[in-house]
């Protein structure tokens, strides 16, 4: 793959990453999607990562999926095969997807401008979301007779309640950047000039705190929506029986004690 369609930057214990078809507002092709997985693994094998910002180039986060790419486009010629779209999902959206949730680190994503359909549920598959003021998400599939796909129908309800996320699913209405931090769908809103800056510094401080801590919390999170209330007491339990044996604990602990700023290492 010639085309640098995964913009990789380091900056300190953060890296970049910034989604890179300015001229087609970011939409994922079977490349891209590849690089982006690709460029995730790299900073979950690095052990000097310890947080990950996603962005867009130019003046979108990410129109979604291009609908011109072959693997979806359907043929105008009344006699050819349908193209399984599913087949894209498996090979490409279904991994990065499962990948981006079980990063070691912290992931954020600085939404600038539009994200639409699998561009605005790969945002939400972050741990924390930041949009300028003047982004904007839509859930566009109903338009063009799909259901939400990249963990869309997961991460909606559990974002918003079933009954928001299905008249955002039906309706396909946009949604302006405000408005998805009024009802909870992302964390925070800023002005666009300030985006780069605060996601950065989220990231930051992010990449300062107990990494494995933060990898366990969105873990425990996610898997209380699934347990009853006596098993996500006992997954607590067991979660806090092995971070308490290990050194980020100790440090923080005597840092705390001691009235100093914590090192911490464990990732």
């Amino acid at each position: 793959m010639s085309e640098h369609l995964i913009q990789i930057e380091p900056q300190g214990a953060v890296r970049l990453l910034r989604l890179n078809r300015p001229e087609a507002l970011n939409a994922f092709t079977a490349p891209l999607l590849s690089q982006l997985r690709q460029a995730l693994e790299s900073a979950a094998e690095d052990r000097e990562t310890r947080a990950v910002v996603i962005t867009g180039a130019g003046r979108a986060f990410s129109a979604g999926q291009d609908l011109a790419d072959p693997h979806v486009a359907p043929s105008r010629d009344p006699g050819a095969a349908p193209k399984d779209i599913g087949h894209m999902l498996e090979h490409y959206y279904i991994p990065l997807a499962l990948r981006l949730r079980s990063m070691p680190v912290p992931v954020v994503a600085a939404v600038n401008g539009v994200a639409a359909g699998a561009g605005a549920n790969l945002a939400l598959g972050c741990d924390l979301v930041v949009a300028g003021e003047s982004a904007s998400f839509i859930q566009a599939f109903s338009r063009i007779g799909l259901i939400p796909d990249c963990g869309g129908t997961w991460l909606l309800p559990r974002l918003v309640g079933r009954a928001k996320a299905l008249e955002l699913a039906l309706l396909g209405d946009k949604l302006k950047a405000a408005e998805a931090e009024r009802i909870g769908l992302i964390a925070r809103v800023v002005p666009d000039a300030e985006l780069a800056g605060t996601a950065l510094a989220i990231a930051q401080r992010l990449a300062a705190m107990p990494t494995r801590a933060l990898y366990e919390t969105r873990a425990a999170l996610d898997d209380a929506m699934k347990l009853d209330y006596e098993p996500a007491l006992k997954r607590e339990a067991q979660l806090q029986s092995q971070l308490g044996f290990a050194y980020d604990y100790l440090e923080g602990t005597a840092a705390f004690l001691d009235k100093r700023s914590p090192e911490f290492k464990d990732r």
